[in-house]
């Protein structure tokens, strides 16, 4: 669903004139960074989830990409909550994309300009309205992730994403909701878009952030919430097979939220839906981004 403003360049533009030259770098090189995150109808009213750490990872991002974003980190955080107001939104995803724009047209992108957006809309269930209770289907993809070194897998990056839509269309096309990729090595990676977890006889498992992830910040909000519930974390490699022998399994991220895994090619997994720790996550996540539950982190910031 469209909005009606987009923050573009520190000026708030109506969303169908925020646009860009077809020359521009990143429609050909895929030289962008970005972010997803959350704004959430709590009970202190429209809170972004963790809108700090996105805005860091984007710099980060950049960095690693040798983008000088012109806008400090505040003045994002202050243009994403300003993008909200603007468009009378109470819930919605947010979208803040730095890239390359008209200026050379070779692949060296040192000449080209970096703009900055900040876009919000309205998105329900990334993977299906019915996913966070009855889980979703996935297939393990027949790409890998590319190789550490050779994509930085610490930066969320327009072009790397490349590879996720080869993940996904092939699994949407033969009727799955979701892939599952493995890395070079043949170790459990991700899915095109989430971070991964296997729980089996009561352990969580997730691979560790050297199998060529991108260390989500959902991710890291579930591994926080699970110790704190006593649960036992282990980052480690995790075999394609063992994903079918597990307790469950589920994806996290912002869109995706913690989505469980009923099937894995074809395989049920437990009891082919939501199952007990999952569950228990998912209230405990819930809880904290709905403002239910006090804030100690300082993971809200109201609109």
């Amino acid at each position: 669903m469209e909005s009606e403003k987009i923050w573009f360049n520190g000026k708030l533009v109506p969303w169908n004139d925020a646009k860009i030259h077809v020359l521009s770098h990143v429609v050909h090189y895929g030289s962008s960074v970005f972010e997803g995150v959350r704004c959430y109808n709590t009970r202190k009213g429209p809170a972004v989830f963790r809108l700090q750490d996105h805005i860091n990872r984007l710099f980060d991002s950049a960095k690693i990409y040798r983008m000088d974003i012109p806008y400090t980190r505040e003045e994002l955080c202050a243009a994403s909550l300003e993008t909200i107001r603007v468009n009378k939104l109470k819930e919605c995803y947010i979208r803040p994309v730095v890239f390359r724009g008209y200026g050379s047209r070779g692949v060296n992108p040192l000449d080209c300009p970096v703009d900055s957006v900040i876009a919000v809309w309205e998105w329900g269930q990334y993977l299906g309205p019915e996913a966070l209770e009855k889980g979703v289907s996935v297939c393990t993809a027949s790409w890998n992730r590319v190789a550490p070194n050779t994509l930085p897998f610490l930066a969320k990056a327009g072009g790397k994403y490349l590879n996720s839509q080869l993940v996904k269309m092939e699994a949407k096309l033969n009727g799955y909701d979701e892939g599952i990729v493995l890395g070079t090595d043949g170790m459990v990676s991700e899915g095109s878009g989430e971070n991964i977890f296997a729980i089996k006889n009561e352990v969580i498992y997730t691979p560790s952030s050297h199998f060529s992830i991108l260390p989500g910040i959902t991710r890291h909000t579930v591994i926080t919430l699970a110790e704190e519930l006593g649960m036992r974390v282990e980052r480690r490699a995790i075999p394609r097979e063992f994903l079918y022998i597990a307790d469950e399994v589920f994806f996290t991220g912002t869109a995706a939220e913690i989505t469980p895994v009923r099937a894995i090619d074809l395989i049920p997994i437990g009891s082919g839906k939501c199952g007990p720790v999952t569950r228990r996550l998912q209230d405990a996540f819930f809880k904290v981004v709905n403002a239910e539950v006090e804030d100690r982190r300082g993971w809200l910031t109201v609109v």
